[in-house]
């Protein structure tokens, strides 16, 4: 059993965690309906670089997050890893604690932008590189989810409960996939045809993705980012892996080995498998291996 800090009590820490995600929520649903509805929707978008936009609902967020993070704990030896405020110096400080927060506080930016209603706000507390405990809350359908590091649950604004419905899926034909909207790539695509998934669907934000196994919609994600190319990071997983690993599923590379965060950059670069099931999780992992080696799309190790 991981103890948390010094003067940290987990039952706090989890009603902490709901204000501030609710919090959050209002703030985004706030700009996704005035982006939604502005006739000039881009004083409220920026970008960062090519194709990489981001809101003042991100910013916003961001801010009230760290901000209520270090008004209720501020003497606790963590830190905060964010998207939407990554600096070096913040480099350096998440290699001194074994504890840190890693926040995306909007996954899915693209989806927010276009009114898909697929979007997220991630929140994990990382522990020697590994998610312990997080939330994935995603306003448009009023749920939070919630691992407190043994358990995970979906709850609503006013405290109400939803049932999770783990996939028992082993074999790929059997599997609906959740595949990204608005991120892919022709490798990618030939990989999900020759696999013949039972279904495919997809939208934005991994959060969403991953919340979507659990509720029992569809089974298994497939993320795969070529190399040079851009790749996932440390905020897009954390914290749906917390929810996921903790109501008995599971996220690992092609190869079942488990992610591993804080490395440079912060990418969580090559092919990684998430599924609802983690009993059947190394044998779908070896079925899509098997894959692979037939289109012999790039060498695997």
């Amino acid at each position: 059993m991981i103890e948390l800090p010094n003067g940290v009590n987990i039952n706090n820490l989890i009603e902490d965690l709901r204000d501030f995600s609710w919090e959050a929520a209002d703030i985004l649903k706030y700009y996704y309906q005035r982006i939604y509805k502005d006739e000039n929707k881009n004083k409220f978008i920026k970008f960062k670089g090519n194709d990489d936009p981001v809101t003042l609902a991100d910013l916003k967020v961001n801010q009230r997050i760290i901000k209520r993070i270090h008004e209720k704990y501020p003497n606790i030896n963590w830190h905060i890893l964010s998207e939407e405020s990554i600096k070096d110096e913040l480099v350096s400080k998440s290699k001194e604690s074994d504890w840190l927060w890693v926040l995306d506080p909007l996954d899915g930016t693209k989806d927010f932008i276009q009114g898909t209603g697929n979007y997220a706000m991630h929140l994990a507390l990382n522990y020697k590189n590994k998610p312990y405990l997080g939330v994935v809350l995603i306003p448009e359908k009023n749920e939070l989810w919630i691992s407190d590091g043994l358990n995970s649950w979906c709850e609503t604004r006013d405290g109400t409960t939803k049932k999770s419905c783990l996939s028992r899926g082993k074999k790929i034909r059997d599997l609906t996939l959740v595949s990204s909207k608005n991120h892919s790539n022709e490798t990618l695509k030939l990989l999900i045809d020759k696999a013949q998934f039972r279904k495919t669907i997809s939208m934005g934000s991994i959060g969403c993705k991953i919340a979507s196994i659990i509720r029992g919609e569809s089974d298994i994600y497939i993320s795969l980012s070529l190399p040079g190319k851009s790749s996932p990071k440390d905020w897009d997983f954390a914290a749906p892996e917390a929810i996921l690993r903790t109501a008995g599923g599971s996220i690992t590379t092609i190869n079942n080995e488990e992610l591993y965060y804080n490395k440079p950059h912060f990418c969580q670069e090559g092919l990684i498998i998430a599924t609802g099931n983690k009993l059947f999780h190394q044998s779908i992992c070896s079925q899509i291996k098997e894959t692979i080696k037939e289109l012999d799309l790039f060498k695997m190790n």
